[in-house]
C-alpha cells in the first residue's frame, strides 16, 4: 500500500512544475489508480486533493471526461466531486450534477443557489430529489427548469413547492398538465389546479385523471350523507341557528368577530350558517369543508381575509375532541400564512361549480341552501 504522504510529494512536481501535457498524464494516472484501487478514506481524499489540483490546468474538455470517468467509482472523493459540480462548464458539472450519489441535498441547494439555470436543469434530471432540493428548483428555476423537475418522478414535492408551481402555470398550459399528471399530487393541490387551468388543460386532465375528479366529485355529492349522520336530515337545531344567524347578517352584525365568537363556544351550526352567508356559498359546502377537511378550512379561512386566530379557532371546533397538537397547529400555522387569498377564493369558486354539477345529475337529498345562484 502507498504512503499518501510520499504520492503527494512525488505528484507535486507535476502539479507546480511540469508541461500541460505531463499534468495531463498525471492526471489520468492518478484517476486511474484512485479507480483501480482499495483505499481508506484518507487516502482517497489525497487524490480529490491531487486530481483537483491537476484538474485546474486542463482544458474543458479534458475535465469533462474527468467527470463521466470519477461517476464510475465509490472511490471519488467528495472533494473532487464537489469542485466538478460548481464547474461554470455544464459540460463539466452536468454529469456529476446529474448522476453523482455524493452529493447531498446541502450540496444541492448550494449549487442552486449560486450556478446557472443549465446546472439547475441537470439537478432536475436526478433519479431522486428531496423536498428541500425541489423547493429550491421551483423557486429559483426557469420555466424549463420547473417542467423538467414536474416531469420527474422522482421528485418528492411540499404543498409550497406544488402551489408554487400552480402559481406558474397560470401562464403555461403544459406545465399545468404536467401538474395534474403527477400520481403524487394531493386532492385538495388538484382541486386548486383545476380551479385555476385554462379550459383545454381542464378538459385533459377530467380525461387523464378520472381518479381524482371523482373524488371531487364524490366529496361534495357526499355531504349529505354526512350532515344527516351527524345532525339529521333537517335538525330544528340546524334551522334555529339559521334564523338567528340570518337576522345577524340582516342588521349588518355578522362578521369576523361574529365567527370567531361562535367557534370559541363550539356552535357548530352557526359557525357553518355563518361562513356560508360571509363565502356566498352553499351550507354543505361549507359543512363539508368543517367536518373533514383542514385544508379547507384554512383555505376558506384565508378566501375570507381572516385572521390566524379565528382561522385556528375554526380548526379546533372541526377537530376532534376540539384538540390539536402544538406540533399539528404549528405546521397549520406554517402552511395559512402560505395560502394566497386569490388562489384560495378560486378553490372555493370551484367547489361551488363543482357542488352544483353534482346535483344536476345526483338523485340523493341536499340540505336546504342558504343562497341560490
Amino acid at each position: 500500500m502507498m504512503e499518501p504522504g510520499s504520492f503527494l510529494q512525488e505528484l507535486e512536481e507535476a502539479v507546480s512544475r511540469g508541461s500541460a501535457e505531463s499534468r495531463l498524464r498525471a492526471l489520468w494516472h492518478a484517476t486511474d489508480l484512485l479507480i483501480a484501487g482499495r483505499y481508506t478514506e484518507d487516502e482517497i481524499w489525497i487524490f480529490g486533493e491531487v486530481i483537483g489540483r491537476l484538474a485546474d490546468g486542463i482544458e474543458v474538455a479534458a475535465r469533462a471526461q474527468l467527470a463521466k470517468r470519477l461517476l464510475r467509482t465509490d472511490n471519488a472523493s467528495i472533494n473532487i466531486v464537489k469542485k466538478l459540480a460548481f464547474d461554470n462548464s455544464i459540460e463539466v458539472a452536468g454529469p456529476m450534477l446529474q448522476h453523482s450519489t455524493r452529493l447531498d441535498a446541502k450540496t444541492l441547494v448550494s449549487n442552486i443557489r449560486t450556478k446557472s439555470q443549465s446546472h439547475l436543469l441537470a439537478i432536475t434530471k436526478r433519479h431522486s430529489l428531496p423536498i428541500v432540493v425541489t423547493d429550491e428548483l421551483v423557486t429559483r428555476g426557469n420555466r424549463e427548469v420547473v417542467n423538467s423537475v414536474a416531469t420527474n418522478s422522482g421528485a418528492r414535492f411540499s404543498d409550497f413547492g406544488f402551489l408554487h408551481m400552480i402559481k406558474r402555470s397560470e401562464a403555461d398550459s403544459i406545465l399545468a398538465e404536467q401538474l395534474g399528471l403527477r400520481k403524487d399530487i394531493p386532492r385538495h393541490i388538484f382541486q386548486q389546479l383545476i380551479a385555476k387551468a385554462s379550459d383545454d388543460v381542464r378538459r385533459k386532465l377530467e380525461w387523464e385523471r378520472p381518479d381524482l375528479l371523482d373524488q371531487i366529485q364524490t366529496s361534495v355529492i357526499d355531504v349529505t350523507g354526512a350532515l344527516q349522520s351527524k345532525f339529521g336530515p333537517a335538525s330544528m337545531s340546524y334551522f334555529n341557528a339559521k334564523k338567528l344567524v340570518a337576522a345577524r347578517h340582516g342588521r349588518g352584525d355578522l362578521n369576523e368577530s361574529s365567527i370567531l365568537e361562535y367557534a370559541r363556544f363550539h356552535k357548530f351550526e352557526e359557525t357553518t350558517v355563518g361562513l356560508s352567508i360571509l363565502c356566498s356559498l352553499p351550507v354543505d359546502v361549507v359543512e363539508r369543508a368543517l367536518d373533514s377537511s383542514r385544508e379547507m378550512i384554512m383555505i376558506l379561512g384565508k378566501a375570507l381575509n381572516f385572521e390566524w386566530v379565528t382561522t385556528m379557532s375554526l380548526l379546533f371546533l372541526a377537530a376532534k375532541d376540539h384538540r390539536i397538537s402544538a406540533l399539528d397547529l404549528d405546521h397549520m400555522r406554517e402552511e395559512f400564512s402560505r395560502l394566497n387569498t386569490e388562489t384560495s377564493r378560486t378553490v372555493l369558486s370551484f367547489y361551488k361549480s363543482r357542488k352544483n354539477a353534482a346535483a344536476a345529475d345526483s338523485e340523493q337529498r341536499h340540505l336546504p341552501q342558504l343562497h341560490s345562484h
